[in-house]
C-alpha cells in the first residue's frame, strides 16, 4: 500500500511539474522573458486644422467622430536590445518629424534609428504636417504656423510616450499569428461603382492581400496588454471634414472594448493601391473596423506562435533617383492654370524655385528597416505608401508568415513597383492608371513626375542585405 501511495504522489508530481513548464513564463531557458511596456496619447487638434489627404477639400476640420491617438510599444529582449514600434493617426510622418524624433531618442534614451519604427495609418480624417502636402491646400501664413506649432507638439508628446513605455517595460510574453479578412479592393483593377456587383459574383481582379499579421504581448501571467495588428487597405473610407481614424481607428476603439486594458495599436500594410469598397459613409467605415478588429481578436483569443526574447534591428537609408524633372516650359503652363488646382500650386513653387537658380533635387534619402523578433519572424518597413506588389514579392521571397509594412518613417512620396510605374507612364491601357507611379509626386511635392526605374530594385536588394544580416548575424 505503501509502495503505491508512492506511486501515486510521484505521478502527481509528475502533472504538476509538466504543467508548471507549459506556461508561457516557463518555456525560456533560465525563466528569460521580453520586457514590454505601452502608453497612449491623444494627439486631436485642438485647433481646426487643414486635414490631409483629399485634394478636394476646401476647409479646415469642424469637429471629430472620435479622438486621433498616437501609442507606442516598447519591448526588449533578454540582451537588453530595444525596439520602439510607434503608430499614429496620421496620414504620414514626414522626414522632418521622423529625423527630429530619431534624434531626440538617441539622445535621451541612446536608441538608434534602427530600432525606432514609426507608422502611419494614413488616416485621410487626420492633420496635414510640417512640410508636407503644403502645395494641396491653399494654406495662409497663420495656417501654417498653426500647422507648426501642431508638429512640434507631435514631436514633443512622442519622446514622452516613449519615456512613458520604458519607465512601464515589465516582463512579458511575445506571441506573433495571422488573420484574414477581405474588404480591401485593387483600385487599379476595378472600377469602384461594379464593386459590390463584383464581389457577388466573386470576379474582383488585381492583386490584394488580405492578411492581418498580429503581434501580441502578454504580461508573464499571460494577460493579454498590447496588440499591434495590420493590414494593406487605404483608410479611406470616409472624406468628411472631421478628425476621425477610419476604419483602422474604429477597429482599435472595438478592440480596446473587447479586451479591456488592452493597447491596441494599427499599422499600414503596403496598401497604397488599395481601397475600403464600397465606402463613403461612416457606417461602411465602422464595419470594416468590426471586421478587422474581429479578425484580430479570433486569433489571440487562440494558441499563437510564442517568440523567444531575441530582437535584431537593421535600417537603411538608401538613395533613389527621381525620374525627369519638369521642363520649365511645362511649369509655366501649371503656373498659368486655375489657381486653386493644387497643380497650379505645385508648378508655380517650382517655377519660382527653378527662376531663382536654386536647382531642384534628383534623389531622394529613402528608408527601408528589417526587425527579426525571435529567431524568425521578420518585420519589414517601408517609406512611403507602398503598392501591394512589395508584400507580395517579399513574402514569396522571405517566408510566407513576413510582415511588410509600408507609411513607415517617411512618408515622402508613393512606392510603386516596376509594374505599376511602367504602367503609370503615358498612354496608358487604363484610365483608371497614371496616379501612384506618376501623377501622385505633385501631391507630396516632389519635383518630377515620377521615380526612376531602380526603385523596386534598391528597395528589395536593401531588404535582402539586411534580412541576410539579422537572419545570420553580422
Amino acid at each position: 500500500m505503501k509502495y503505491l501511495t508512492q506511486i501515486r504522489v510521484g505521478f502527481l508530481l509528475f502533472l504538476i511539474s509538466g504543467a508548471a513548464l507549459s506556461q508561457p513564463e516557463r518555456c525560456f531557458a533560465g525563466d528569460a522573458l521580453w520586457k514590454a511596456g505601452s502608453a497612449s496619447v491623444v494627439i486631436t487638434p485642438e485647433e481646426n486644422l487643414w486635414m490631409a489627404g483629399y485634394g478636394g477639400r476646401k476647409a479646415p476640420a469642424d469637429g471629430k467622430i472620435h479622438d486621433l491617438w498616437m501609442k507606442v510599444l516598447v519591448i526588449e529582449a533578454r540582451d537588453g536590445h530595444r525596439g520602439v514600434i510607434v503608430s499614429t493617426d496620421t496620414l504620414g510622418i514626414p522626414q522632418s518629424i521622423y529625423n527630429n524624433v530619431c534624434a531626440a531618442l538617441k539622445e535621451k534614451f541612446d536608441l538608434d534609428p534602427s530600432q525606432i519604427m514609426l507608422n502611419s495609418s494614413h488616416t485621410h480624417c487626420g492633420p496635414v504636417l510640417r512640410g508636407a502636402l503644403h502645395d494641396i491646400y491653399p494654406l495662409t501664413p497663420e495656417h501654417i504656423k498653426n500647422i507648426n506649432d501642431y508638429s512640434d507638439k507631435l514631436e514633443q508628446n512622442l519622446v514622452k510616450a516613449v519615456e512613458t513605455s520604458i519607465k512601464n517595460l515589465e516582463p512579458a510574453t511575445l506571441w506573433s499569428g495571422e488573420g484574414f479578412t477581405s474588404f480591401a479592393v485593387n483600385r487599379r483593377n476595378n472600377v469602384e461603382s461594379t464593386v459590390p456587383k463584383l464581389r457577388k459574383i466573386d470576379d474582383l481582379k488585381g492583386p490584394v492581400d488580405h492578411s492581418v499579421p498580429i503581434l501580441a504581448v502578454k504580461d508573464k501571467d499571460g494577460k493579454l496588454k498590447t496588440i499591434v495588428f495590420g493590414y494593406a487597405c487605404h483608410n479611406t473610407t470616409m472624406g468628411i471634414q472631421k478628425w476621425c481614424g477610419d476604419y483602422a481607428g474604429f477597429a482599435q476603439y472595438d478592440l480596446e472594448a473587447m479586451f479591456p486594458g488592452v493597447t491596441a495599436m494599427f499599422y499600414m500594410g503596403c496598401g497604397a493601391d488599395q481601397n475600403p469598397l464600397p465606402r463613403r459613409t461612416q457606417e461602411l467605415a465602422e464595419s470594416y473596423g468590426s471586421r478587422l478588429a474581429h479578425a484580430v481578436a479570433d486569433k489571440v483569443r487562440l494558441p499563437m506562435v510564442e517568440l523567444d526574447p531575441e530582437l535584431k534591428t537593421e535600417l537603411e537609408i538608401i538613395d533613389i533617383k527621381l525620374g525627369d524633372a519638369p521642363t520649365k516650359a511645362e511649369l509655366e503652363k501649371l503656373a498659368a492654370g486655375n489657381p486653386s488646382s493644387y497643380r497650379t500650386r505645385w508648378g508655380s513653387r517650382l517655377l519660382k524655385q527653378l527662376n531663382s537658380g536654386k536647382p531642384f533635387i534628383t534623389s531622394y534619402p529613402f528608408p527601408v528597416q528589417v526587425w527579426q523578433l525571435g529567431k524568425t519572424q521578420l518585420w519589414i518597413t517601408i517609406g512611403g505608401e507602398v503598392v501591394v506588389d512589395y508584400a507580395l514579392g517579399m513574402k514569396k521571397e522571405f517566408g510566407a508568415s513576413t510582415w511588410i509594412a509600408g507609411y513607415s518613417n517617411d512618408v515622402m512620396a508613393y512606392t510603386p513597383s516596376l509594374r505599376v510605374l511602367e504602367e503609370d507612364i503615358p498612354p496608358r491601357k487604363s484610365s483608371r492608371w497614371g496616379y501612384e507611379g506618376n501623377t501622385s509626386m505633385a501631391v507630396y511635392g516632389l519635383p518630377a513626375h515620377r521615380w526612376s526605374e531602380e526603385i523596386e530594385d534598391k528597395i528589395v536588394e536593401s531588404a535582402r542585405r539586411q534580412v541576410k544580416k539579422v537572419r545570420n548575424g553580422k
